[in-house]
């Protein structure tokens, strides 16, 4: 994580992970160095493209969800044009996931925004990007191949007898 060091941003993990293994693989970015996006689809709600259409747009999805969810969970949505920013910031997003954008448009959202609502950035993120998305002003970089990528290591345990 040398890249993201003396920076602001929080680089995480995503929920998907190897069935049976999510409490390992999430322990394992933290131990690494990295923070945990969730645990699962109960820690908050996580609009995404499907519930806009669905809902016919992403104010009526956040209102529909603000009526029915606690009142202590954050409601992210997922957006990935300049337009569905603004209809989320104007929704009351508590985070504001710009998914698949150009680093312009990233730039560009994330000054919108300014301040008004957490700003997460998702989507083909490799290491090589990772010093370029914080300098855009985000405050999150999520990364699913910290845990559905993550490669195994060969080991075995040698028994020696004393002869």
């Amino acid at each position: 994580m040398d890249e993201l060091k003396n920076k602001r941003v929080r680089l995480v993990d995503t929920r998907k992970t190897t069935p049976g293994w999510r409490v390992l693989e999430k322990y394992a970015v933290r131990v690494g160095g990295a923070d945990n996006h969730r645990m699962g689809l109960y820690d908050g709600v996580l609009i995404k493209d499907n519930h806009h259409a669905v809902c016919g747009g992403i104010q009526k999805a956040v209102d529909r969800i603000r009526t029915r969810a606690h009142h202590l969970v954050k409601i992210e949505v997922e957006v990935s044009t300049p337009e569905q920013v603004k209809e989320a910031l104007n929704a009351g997003a508590d985070v504001i996931m710009l998914d698949n954008m150009s680093r312009e448009q990233i730039k560009d959202a994330a000054a919108f925004i300014g301040g008004r609502a957490i700003v997460e950035v998702s989507g083909n993120v490799t290491k090589n990007l990772l010093k370029s998305l914080a300098d855009t002003g985000v405050d999150i970089i999520s990364v699913g191949a910290l845990t559905h990528s993550a490669r195994c290591v060969d080991m075995s345990m040698r028994i020696q007898t004393a002869d």
